[in-house]
Parts: C-alpha cells; sequence; structure tokens
C-alpha cells in the first residue's frame, strides 16, 4: 500500500508530464517564425531590403524564451513555473527575470491558475551584476514593503530563480546601491544565499539542525487539474555517508502529513544495491516494489520525475538510470523502454493552466 495515494490518476495522462527517452516535461524549443522569400524586381530591389530588415528586427522583437519563475501557489509554496518570456536584450535576462517576480508587475497576465507573485509592489530592480560566480541583484527601496511571514519566500523566490542561470551559484542582495546582510524586516541572512540553504522547509521540527544537513526533495501538487512538482527541503543526518541514500528514503517516507504534497512512491520500495556512479549518472537499482500499480514492468511518471529532480538537485549527478532486480526492463506509463538514464529537464513545470 502506498503511503500517500494519488486520488487522481485520471489527470496523469493528461498532465504536465511529458517523458521522452532522455528527458522529461516537453523540452520544446521556441518556435520561430520565418517570413517565406519575397520575389522582388530590380527596380524594387531596395525597397525589399529595407522590408526584410524590417521583418527581421520585428521576428528579433517576437522572440521568446523559457524561464523559470519561482512563483508561491495557493498553499503557500515557492514552485517554479515555466514561462516564455521576450527575449532580453544581452546580459540583461536575469535582471528581466526579477522583474516578472514582482506583485502587480508584468507577470500579471501570465500568472498560472492558484499562483502570485513574490516581490512587493513597486519594487524597481535597478539591476543585476554577476562576477565570479556570484549574482548580486539591486532593488529600490519598495523592497522593503512586505510582511514578516513573507519574508522566506521573498529570499527563496529571488535566490532559486537567478540560480536557474548558468555561472549563476550564489546571490547577494542590495538596496539603492548599498550591499545588505540581513533582509530588512525579520533580519534573514542574505550574505551569500545559494539553493543549498534549501526551499519549503518540512514543518516538521528539527530538534539538533546543527548536526543536520539539507536536502532537496520533489513531491506532486494538484491545483483544479494541473499538476505540478514543488521542491522541499528537509534535514537528515549530518553524518549520513550516502546523499542519494538518503534522499530514496526521504521520498519514499513521503512528504509531511501536514502538508499537502502527494506522493506515489509504495512504502516498500528499497534500494537492493548501492547506487553506482559513472560520468554524472547515477544506476539505482530497486526492489520491485518501485513499480507503480498500472501494470506489471511500469514506473509511474510521478515517482521516475520526483526521482530525477530530487537526485540532480545533488552535485554532479547528470542523470539517473533505474533497474529493478539488476534489469533495466522498464517502461514508463507511455509503454516506452526506459533504457537509457532519464536527464533533468531544461525547463520544470511546464505545463499550460
Amino acid at each position: 500500500m502506498r503511503k500517500t495515494a494519488l486520488k487522481w490518476a485520471a489527470v496523469v495522462a493528461t498532465g504536465s508530464v511529458l517523458l521522452t527517452g532522455c528527458g522529461m516535461f516537453g523540452q520544446e524549443k521556441a518556435s520561430e517564425t520565418i517570413d517565406p522569400p519575397v520575389k522582388v524586381s530590380e527596380g524594387s530591389k531596395d525597397a525589399a531590403q529595407t522590408k526584410t530588415k524590417e521583418n527581421a528586427q520585428a521576428d528579433k522583437k517576437t522572440e521568446m524564451v523559457k524561464r523559470e519563475l519561482y512563483l508561491m501557489d495557493k498553499n503557500g509554496y515557492v514552485v517554479p513555473q515555466t514561462v516564455e518570456l521576450p527575449a532580453a536584450q544581452g546580459n540583461a535576462y536575469m535582471k528581466q527575470a526579477l522583474e516578472y517576480l514582482v506583485k502587480d508587475g508584468p507577470v500579471s497576465n501570465l500568472l498560472p491558475n492558484g499562483f502570485q507573485a513574490v516581490l512587493p509592489a513597486n519594487t524597481v530592480v535597478k539591476g543585476v551584476d554577476i562576477k565570479d560566480g556570484t549574482a548580486v541583484a539591486d532593488f529600490s527601496d519598495d523592497f522593503k514593503k512586505y510582511k514578516k511571514e513573507e519574508e522566506r519566500k521573498i529570499v527563496e523566490s529571488i535566490t532559486w530563480t537567478l540560480t536557474q542561470f548558468k555561472g549563476v551559484k550564489q546571490v547577494k542582495l542590495r538596496i539603492n546601491g548599498q550591499d545588505v546582510a540581513k533582509m530588512p524586516v525579520n533580519n534573514t541572512p542574505v550574505n551569500g544565499l545559494s539553493r543549498a540553504d534549501g526551499i519549503n522547509f518540512d514543518d516538521e521540527q528539527v530538534a539538533d539542525v546543527m548536526n543536520t544537513k539539507p536536502v532537496t526533495l520533489y513531491f506532486v501538487a494538484q491545483n483544479n487539474k494541473q499538476v505540478y512538482y514543488v521542491p522541499v527541503t528537509r534535514r537528515i543526518a549530518a553524518d549520513t555517508d550516502d546523499k542519494v541514500k538518503a534522499v530514496i528514503q526521504e521520498l519514499v517516507k513521503g512528504p509531511s502529513h501536514r502538508s499537502t504534497l502527494v506522493s506515489e512512491f509504495n512504502s516498500d520500495a528499497r534500494l537492493i544495491s548501492d547506487p553506482k556512479f559513472e560520468n554524472g549518472k547515477v544506476t539505482l537499482n530497486f526492489n520491485e516494489n518501485i513499480y507503480g500499480s498500472v501494470g506489471k514492468n511500469i514506473i509511474s511518471d510521478h515517482v521516475l520525475n520526483s526521482l530525477v529532480l530530487s537526485l540532480t538537485e545533488q552535485r554532479g549527478i547528470e542523470g539517473v538510470a533505474i533497474q529493478v532486480n539488476g534489469k533495466s526492463d522498464l517502461l514508463t506509463e507511455k509503454g516506452e523502454k526506459l533504457t537509457k538514464p532519464v536527464s533533468r529537464p531544461q525547463n520544470v513545470n511546464t505545463g499550460s493552466f
């Protein structure tokens, strides 16, 4: 019996999860519009060239790119949602991403149903500089206008949105050009933020924080007919030797009973041998309890995706291969053979709302 059963199995077939041979969540590229060639006479050559330049400029202005914005859902979780934004010029893409986190800002018409932005309304993003892997975001005074209980969500949203970009390892903040070591309302330290600081902390109390370390797990949430993945940080014993094993144990344990999140892991799922690492890939050998209830040799999409998203948060892991009793004969819910490692998607939660 699963510890936490999903009651909306019919949604799975039409949800946002799209598994391919080595990836998930529909990693398609943004579509491009190309004008057909224009036949012109010699006399209208200049006019045609002008028109071609105008078309090229118009195409450039409408080019869209996919970005992950860390927004807040109706249950208060900070969640990645992939949206299409106009392609920013030069290095302005990080500044643009933060601008789309501002309440009542340009994100208003793009917000998925049940989600909201987290940065205080009227906040101006003055710029984002990056040097030696650190992105420094500068905000206006309106950044200070938030409630105490919103502070942690603001910090998480900024950090996880910026660290999606290649080369950004940590984040620092400024207000009106002045470095900020603590947040202005509840004094949360912000002098060097990273994903290691966590997100959506598990609400179960930890008695001895000093002797623990964080791991980030991905569980499933539902909003009407849409399902999506929520990162949750949980603390494990600091002396844990194998973080991969620890992550799997916590995923099998499932989300907190007090949360609104769910899991499809069978509570009897276990690794029957140690994980094997090779060239950025980890191979996991499970017992038969990793299978879903939808058929023999079939692994649930949600189980597979939670494993891949959670494990690729670990440094050095880029792909996950799964075996059962030493054999790689699993099938996805679509009936596809799972013979190759599954990589982390370029964008998470890409479903349309």
